[in-house]
């Protein structure tokens, strides 16, 4: 997933006013909220250090969605695991009568082969994954905001529904997708998320559609040296279907990302390996382009298998919708980022800081965390399964600076920084922004119907959902290579 403080690639703006609408909160409702995540941030830093430490992978976050839970039924939430088919997902809801439905985003799974101690020098630890993307911060400080939020409404007699989705295994695994598919989320009247990053700002941007799989190639197993005759190599399929998807990239749109990793390529040189597999993704600004491009990767695996005599078949993975902007949102919580006052450093943490910097390439871009300008319709050439929420339902999204300015994310700097008081404090940051914005959005139906409003015009009059991933069932073993 991942942020419009990235890297940019062009402008898809689509022209929507954002009409005059409610105001902010109420100074005393908005110091009351801050100060409930002031007091419950060592909540927010154990839970995010705990998941941290978990580093669990997609569909395999047990303790990290635990943990979760635990903490949103102790703060009165009611909760519903196991939802649509994945183990880790869940849905905690505080109702208090008929009103809008606020929901609001968490993820909590880490990135194989990333493993990592929080030091700012390279330091390999046990483990087969680290939190690359910081989603231990992001699960952790949106549950923070949902409580502080709960409190409000308390406090203040709101009626209506709060809903925080704990979803699994968005690093591939397309876990919201399944959740919106299932129709989990067709009644929320709008949803938050943010994400960790190497700056603040709340602009709303764009992301790349994203269809992933895994092709695996069946061949025949012999002496590689004295019967290789009698083989016909999987491995072969796999590296002439990578040649082949390599000639395409002087042939499909310049906005297109292909990448992948052979996740099996045998076992021993000495043995003709008879299976071998290649996970490939695919992305595009376009889902109908990304479709396209995939099914020309489709048939250079069935060629690839023609010419080395072996056989293939592909398995889905993921199917991710581009991300589509929500400005009557976006500026909303733009407003309330801009109102908090940006945490320092401790001469520690600048140490930390300049560190890790000193890692980075010559010539990298540092900002200085401060809140960039808002922006509409940037396209990061990233991902992520928010863009099948932002399609169905209004949502507006935000970064926090959790990580060194420069930072690239699914790096070990980035795994590094997000298990230290750095990237817990950019953490609270972003607690505290959601919090305001939910609160504020459960007391202004004109913003809300506004911003239902963008969606039908962004979206179009014709526009209905389907899925990328069509009927398929969630891939709960996708990441199973990455622990044997």
């Amino acid at each position: 997933m991942k942020s419009v403080a990235w890297s940019l690639l062009s402008l898809l703006a689509v022209s929507v006013s954002v009409p005059a609408l409610a105001g902010p909160l109420a100074e005393s409702d908005r110091m009351a909220i801050l100060a409930d995540i002031d007091r419950d941030t060592p909540s927010l830093e154990k839970n995010a250090l705990a998941i941290w430490n978990y580093a669990e992978v997609g569909f395999q976050e047990t303790k990290s969605s635990a943990l979760l839970q635990k903490t949103l039924k102790a703060a009165g939430f009611a909760v519903k695991a196991g939802v649509a088919g994945m183990p880790t997902a869940f849905i905690a809801s505080f109702k208090t009568g008929d009103g809008p439905v606020i929901g609001i985003l968490a993820e909590f799974d880490a990135l194989p082969g990333l493993p990592q101690a929080a030091e700012p020098e390279r330091k390999p630890i046990p483990g087969i994954a680290g939190h690359g993307c910081g989603h231990n911060l992001f699960g952790a400080a949106s549950v923070e905001a949902a409580i502080a939020t709960k409190k409000w409404m308390v406090a203040h007699g709101i009626k209506g529904e709060l809903r925080l989705y704990g979803a699994p295994a968005e690093e591939g695994g397309s876990g919201k997708v399944f959740l919106v598919r299932e129709g989990l989320t067709k009644d929320v009247s709008a949803m938050l998320h943010w994400h960790p990053a190497d700056g603040n700002n709340a602009s709303q941007g764009r992301a790349l559609a994203n269809i992933s799989g895994k092709f695996r190639f069946h061949g025949i197993a012999a002496h590689a040296a004295a019967a290789p005759d009698r083989g016909r190599s999987a491995l072969d399929g796999v590296e002439a279907m990578d040649n082949m998807v390599n000639m395409m990239r002087e042939h499909v749109p310049q906005e297109t990302r292909i990448h992948y990793v052979i996740t099996d390529g045998g076992k021993a040189p000495n043995v003709v390996p008879d299976t071998a597999e290649v996970y490939y993704y695919v992305r595009h600004p376009d889902q109908k382009v990304v479709s396209e491009i995939m099914e020309r990767v489709k048939k250079a695996a069935e060629g690839a298998a023609l010419g080395t005599g072996t056989t293939v078949e592909f398995d889905q993975v993921g199917g991710t919708f581009d991300l589509l902007p929500n400005d009557t949102l976006g500026h909303v919580m733009y407003d309330n980022l801009k109102s908090l006052t940006l945490p320092s450093h401790t001469a520690e943490e600048q140490a930390f800081i300049s560190k890790i910097q000193s890692t980075f390439p010559k010539g990298t871009r540092m900002g200085d965390g401060s809140i960039g300008p808002y922006t509409s319709g940037q396209v990061s050439p990233a991902s992520t399964d928010v863009g099948d929420v932002s399609y169905t339902t209004p949502t507006a999204g935000m970064v926090a600076a959790t990580w060194a300015p420069g930072t690239p994310p699914h790096s070990w700097q980035a795994v590094a920084a997000s298990g230290t008081s750095i990237g817990v404090k950019g953490a609270v940051t972003a607690a505290k922004t959601i919090a305001l914005t939910a609160a504020q959005l459960f007391q202004s139906p004109d913003i809300l119907a506004a911003a239902k409003a963008e969606l039908e015009k962004r979206r179009g009059a014709d526009f209905v959902y389907r899925s990328l991933l069509g009927d398929k069932a969630p891939s709960l073993d996708y990441r199973k290579s990455a622990k044997d």
